[in-house]
């Protein structure tokens, strides 16, 4: 699309971009520019602008037909990667916060490593988003009795938000991207080794963390804690089959594949088309009741929404340049393509950072190793198992590496918890996970 002009111009391209990350680390601390920001309205103001400047300069360095290169920019970034990535979300958002978890235990260490580990397992069965909304507001309950929670939200985000998902396509969104490549659907689980490896190190890191905070806390609040104590019960169960049904449209209605046992292929969109209308039908058949109980609110996927819109559109010019330019990044052994893709999807989001170094590694062609068919090609299997573990695990680097990480973050700050700000994140999962993942790359990629 602007590839002609890329050795000349791409430097200037990529400022929307640098603009619309450097509005989200900086303007929530920012004095009254922090109030302004805290507004949804605020958000997509800036990612709006943010997107037509990386319109702009598209039009104007398009080597032919400015309207076919914004056309094209557009097309993609809304049509073939924007609109499918906030059905998924918003559906598992709706389905899974029609499930309400009631209960409060006391908020022992031990208790917060069992939810954490059970949404770490349930992420690669019904999804990061999925397993998210399902848990994070009955952590929040069982957690609301004690003044130190911004951790164990942080963890969450790491194991549950992320990590998690990675054993299954529907897990996390990347590598759903890839099952639409045509990864094989259950490819995936020869991942497990980094996902147990790396849940079973924070989940111990978590455990000492958290145990140490907990002897921190004022006696009146661990008190109230052990006092204030209600029977887990699960309400809203009529939204598992649904949650079912979207597992099962996820993974079975692909355009470019025959449904299992048929010769049908699913119409474009088809797919997208059944998890709104099971998202509608959740919205139907759960009680208002159930929906206000469980804190059910708009904002935090209207965040996500007003967010990523602008990222999706703004970060076409740094994709094109790691498209232009990634056969001369030198990448050729699976720990450098682990990295890369690892590093920039906790600033790119990971999901199409996952495309552009999978395209990369296609190019490198086999040299004897084993080969994944695609659609398009094959890749080989040790790259594309590098990519995936680095798209997936560092997703959780920053608040904007995945779709959940800010939903997360949005909810636990309405319920009153103090979140880290964007700095404060990288800062925490630079010292919590870059040591890990080094480990990951030696043992495991």
């Amino acid at each position: 699309m602007i590839d002609k002009a890329l050795p000349a111009s791409w430097p200037i391209g990529t400022i929307p971009f640098i603009l619309l990350l450097g509005a989200i680390a900086v303007l929530p601390l920012t004095g009254r520019a922090s109030l302004w920001w805290e507004h949804n309205r605020s958000k997509f103001i800036v990612s709006l602008g943010c997107s037509f400047a990386a319109l702009v300069f598209l039009f104007a360095t398009a080597p032919s037909s400015p309207w076919d290169a914004v056309g094209s920019a557009l097309h993609h970034s809304m049509i073939g990667e924007f609109f499918p990535f906030m059905v998924l979300l918003t559906s598992l958002f709706v389905v899974s916060g029609g499930i309400v978890i009631r209960g409060d235990l006391p908020a022992h260490p031990s208790t917060n490593v069992a939810i954490l580990a059970i949404g770490a397992l349930l992420a690669s069965f019904i999804g990061t988003t999925g397993a998210s909304m399902l848990l994070i507001r009955f952590l929040l309950k069982v957690n609301s009795e004690r003044r130190r929670q911004a951790h164990t939200i942080v963890f969450f985000i790491f194991l549950v938000s992320n990590i998690g998902g990675s054993l299954l396509p529907m897990g996390d969104p990347p590598l759903y991207l890839g099952y639409l490549k045509g990864v094989p659907f259950w490819w995936t689980l020869s991942l497990w080794k980094g996902w147990l490896l790396l849940c079973g190190a924070l989940l111990a890191i978590y455990w000492v963390w958290d145990t140490i905070e907990y002897r921190r806390e004022g006696v009146i609040d661990l008190v109230r804690d052990e006092r204030t104590i209600e029977p887990v019960g699960i309400s809203g169960l009529r939204n598992l089959p649904l949650l079912l049904m979207l597992i099962a449209s996820i993974a079975l209605l692909d355009p470019t594949r025959a449904v299992v046992g048929t010769e049908w292929h699913p119409p474009i969109f088809f797919r997208e088309g059944m998890l709104i209308g099971i998202s509608i039908l959740s919205l139907l058949v759960t009680p208002r009741t159930l929906r206000e109980e469980n804190e059910f609110h708009w904002s935090p996927i209207v965040e996500v929404a007003a967010l990523f819109f602008g990222i999706f559109i703004a970060m076409q010019v740094p994709l094109a340049v790691l498209h232009a330019k990634g056969p001369s990044l030198g990448l050729d052994s699976p720990v450098q393509f682990f990295w890369a893709t690892g590093i920039l999807s906790g600033v790119l989001d990971n999901a199409p950072t996952y495309l552009a170094f999978l395209a990369t590694a296609q190019a490198q062609g086999s040299d004897g190793s084993t080969m994944i068919p695609l659609h398009n090609g094959s890749v080989r299997e040790d790259f594309l198992r590098a990519i995936s573990l680095g798209a997936v695990f560092m997703g959780a680097n920053t608040y904007i590496g995945n779709g959940p990480n800010f939903m997360v973050k949005a909810i636990a700050e309405r319920s009153g918890v103090r979140m880290p700000s964007f700095f404060g994140y990288m800062a925490l999962s630079g010292a919590v996970l870059i040591p890990l993942l080094v480990i990951v790359s030696y043992f495991v990629v």
